[in-house]
């Protein structure tokens, strides 16, 4: 009954004139970008982060655009893997082998519509998932000490790389690139660390300058770079229609998936790439020699669509109740809490229940307005394929510059974002994940002010940080964090290769 009442609050906040046009804003922004191959969720949120500044949103309207701008993309990444044959991002990948083909049978306009009912439910299914979860796991999370939230934050960063990354050491050395970048600036003793006299580095390096750089700086230059050519020949889409026969086809198939997409959400390190693989393989398995896989089945829409939809909802219950982020693009909005002096964690829920209750509340609703928007809508989505780049990067990148220079005022924090997307191309030609150094940048110094604590209170004792069996366990699945991806990861790999080039999918190309 409690968590009824901190909902039925929620609705009153998201249901704000204000918020409500924000979250329409948020899911019609995000379905446009998770359209365009390539940009995906993560980049999405970070190149928006800096209009929620410059139009200095509240807190809680701020994050309610920017969750709704994640949920659309989610959705909007399904838009060019059925006409184009293009994951707009990795989650995307498993509805090109059955989403294509049903395209190319002349059926693209159902299968847009099977993957907005399919994303619906799973993101449904995830969201009721979350209102059940997180009071749970927030009040357990209120008997960590400083030895457990160390051992928790070694856990999120040993099992960041997840199964389905490509590097598991790439992601090692990521993350030990971001703790490095987090410890400049003076720390709690009054030192400085690697400021080398510029006084603009006493106070750190703001998260917001280095994800916008890192992600949506670093996008344009591979923008730039590799999409400024033409692209495939695109499909006509007719008006979407959808009978209840084809609901109750793929009812089952988008159920299943949203579970299972929920539960990799909310596991560390599995993600949305993990829901979209097995909501695909368990639904080949279901309904075995019935059904013709790789050919235009609706099922093989539906199933992963679920999937992924479900995982990212699900990736919300760690960063909300933890502070640890559950996937690339949770990580970003854990970036926008702390820049707005918001700690995520279990003290959320009662210091900014209202926040937390109002996010919440905007995903239920804003679940209904993408599939409202997704239906009558889905024409102007899919014109967007063909803007050339030309026309898209100066607003990219007007959004991004105004944004940052109103956050502070200074040239220095426009060069300082430059050098980061230079430093992010570089790294993302290298096959170097970004999620890892925005994680180590944002968790480093809370991991370090946990660590000193645990040494205070136990002088020097460094078996404090397993004294307890909480900690012991949180240890334990660190270590199977950093094992699982050398083996589990390249048999999944191998077997979503085995899947996409079996439908004559191979990877989107």
């Amino acid at each position: 009954m409690e968590t009824l009442g901190y909902l039925i609050d929620g609705f009153g906040v998201a249901l704000a004139p204000h918020n409500l046009m924000f979250a329409l804003l948020g899911a019609f922004l995000g379905t446009l970008i998770g359209a365009l191959p390539g940009l995906g969720p993560a980049n999405g949120v970070a190149i928006l982060i800096p209009l929620a500044f410059t139009l200095g949103l509240a807190p809680e309207t701020a994050l309610i655009m920017l969750t709704s701008v994640y949920a659309g993309a989610m959705y909007g990444g399904r838009i060019s893997s059925i006409l184009l044959n293009i994951p707009g991002d990795e989650p995307a990948m498993m509805t090109c082998l059955d989403g294509y083909p049903m395209a190319r049978q002349g059926k693209a306009s159902e299968a847009l519509a099977i993957s907005a009912v399919a994303s619906f439910i799973g993101s449904l299914i995830a969201t009721i998932g979350l209102i059940l979860l997180a009071p749970l796991l927030a009040r357990f999370a209120l008997t960590f000490g400083p030895a457990e939230y160390f051992a928790l934050f070694l856990l999120a960063f040993a099992t960041l790389g997840g199964i389905t990354g490509k590097n598991p050491m790439k992601t090692v050395v990521a993350a030990c690139i971001g703790l490095m970048i987090a410890t400049v600036g003076i720390d709690n003793t009054g030192v400085q660390r690697y400021t080398f006299g510029v006084l603009e580095l006493y106070e750190g390096v703001d998260f917001i300058i280095a994800i916008v750089g890192l992600f949506a700086i670093s996008e344009l230059l591979f923008f730039i770079e590799d999409k400024a050519g033409g692209g495939k020949d695109k499909m006509t889409v007719n008006k979407l229609s959808l009978k209840w026969a084809d609901i109750r086809n793929i009812l089952p198939s988008s159920l299943r998936g949203g579970v299972l997409g929920f539960i990799a959400g909310v596991l560390p390190g599995a993600g949305a790439s993990l829901g979209s693989f097995i909501g695909y393989t368990l639904e080949k398995k279901v309904v075995g020699k019935k059904g013709y896989f790789g050919q235009g089945d609706p099922r093989g829409v539906a199933g992963p669509e679920a999937g992924n939809n479900g995982a990212s909802s699900g990736a919300l219950v760690p960063m909300l109740t933890l502070g640890v982020p559950g996937s690339g693009t949770t990580a970003v909005l854990l970036a926008l809490l702390i820049s707005l002096n918001i700690t995520p964690g279990p003290l959320m829920f009662t210091q900014n229940a209202d926040i937390v209750w109002g996010v919440i509340a905007a995903l239920l609703i804003g679940n209904f307005l993408l599939l409202l928007l997704n239906i009558p809508l889905v024409g102007i989505f899919v014109k967007l394929l063909s803007v050339p780049p030309m026309f898209l990067l100066p607003i990219v990148t007007m959004v991004a510059f105004v944004g940052i220079y109103s956050i502070s005022n200074t040239t220095f924090d426009l060069y300082f974002m430059v050098a980061f997307g230079v430093a992010g191309y570089l790294f993302r030609k290298l096959e170097i994940p970004l999620v890892p150094i925005i994680l180590g940048l944002l968790l480093g110094p809370e991991m370090e002010k946990n660590l000193r604590h645990a040494m205070d209170i136990s002088d020097g004792d460094w078996t404090v940080l397993w004294d307890s069996g909480l900690a012991i366990g949180l240890w334990v699945f660190a270590g199977l964090g950093l094992i699982l991806p050398y083996v589990v990861g390249p048999l999944l790999r191998r077997r979503m290769k085995v899947a996409s080039a079996s439908s004559g999918n191979p990877e989107g190309d």
